[in-house]
């Protein structure tokens, strides 16, 4: 038995399709099979039940799930020990960013460079995607930080988090639509087109949670993952941006108008978050002290 076999193996579980679980490993599927089977033989048991559309851990494979993961976790710990004796920073960190956090605002690529210099031994790897997706690869393990948009629901209590920014969302619509003025109430959204992120994003939780308060469920005529875009949708009249906010300089360069949504206020958070009751190795803990400092946040109870 090698500890491959064991990762393997979790991986299978996890993304419950071997397709996707040699994607993620980097593998051809028929080596991973392969490996998995080998696994299987070893132990004189099976591990999976191999179903036409997905992998699930049979009842000796639930069983050797749990060991599986704990040793492979203490492989991390011994080697994350030696680094520390040896005074070494090595091996890899897991970096997960929303669309659009590596900013002016935030010069994480500043960070990030600055950290490669002075640890060049340490690969770093980015991962865009949702906060949602993200969140979920923090608790398993894939991710080693990141920055996300928080949508105010409770969070695991393992989440570390700092509070980077705080900024209004605000409707942006046309230049030219001279429909509503400075205000507009959120009530008053119930029937409009309205463009937005998709779910599994931070502003777009927040807009749903304040919309179900108000008792009725957004029409969302367009989805795009970059503000921008959906400033540019805005821009032809294809209905309203729901968007963090903006400076009058911005939205002109957009070709829109800002239109500050009351009753409620409602404010997206962007938060530098790590798992704080799991052991990371060295190297991820001076990435992060760095960003911490960087970004300047403020440490907070955990909500997603």
């Amino acid at each position: 038995m090698e500890l491959r076999q064991l990762r393997y193996f979790v991986t299978v579980v996890e993304e419950a399709n071997f397709t996707r679980a040699a994607a993620r490993l980097h593998l051809a599927q028929p080596g991973l099979s392969a490996q998995i089977r080998q696994l299987e033989r070893e132990l004189g048991q099976q591990l999976l039940d191999r179903g036409a559309r997905t992998v699930t851990p049979t009842e000796v494979g639930t069983a050797v799930l749990a060991h599986a993961r704990d040793a492979l976790a203490a492989t991390e710990r011994i080697a994350a020990t030696v680094d520390e004796f040896a005074g070494l920073l090595r091996g890899q960190v897991r970096v997960g960013l929303i669309s659009g956090a590596a900013t002016e605002a935030f010069d994480v690529a500043g960070v990030l460079a600055d950290f490669h210099d002075d640890h060049p031994q340490v690969g770093i790897s980015l991962t865009e995607d949702t906060s949602e997706r993200m969140l979920a690869a923090l608790g398993r393990g894939d991710l080693d930080l990141a920055l996300i948009g928080l949508t105010g629901a409770p969070m695991d209590s393992g989440i570390g988090m700092d509070v980077v920014l705080e900024t209004a969302v605000v409707a942006a619509v046309a230049v030219a639509d001279r429909t509503y003025g400075a205000e507009i109430a959120l009530d008053t959204l119930r029937e409009q087109p309205l463009i937005c992120l998709p779910p599994g994003t931070g502003l777009r939780g927040v807009f749903e949670l304040s919309c179900a308060a108000a008792g009725f469920t957004p029409n969302i005529a367009f989805e795009a993952a970059a503000p921008p875009l959906l400033l540019q949708l805005a821009a032809r009249g294809l209905g309203i941006a729901v968007v963090p906010e903006l400076t009058p300089a911005q939205a002109a360069a957009f070709g829109v108008r800002v239109v500050r949504i009351v009753r409620p206020e409602m404010h997206g958070r962007l938060a530098l978050v790590w798992r704080a009751d799991r052991p990371g190795t060295p190297a991820a803990k001076v990435l992060l002290g760095q960003l911490r400092i960087a970004l300047g946040g403020k440490t907070t109870p955990s909500e997603a």
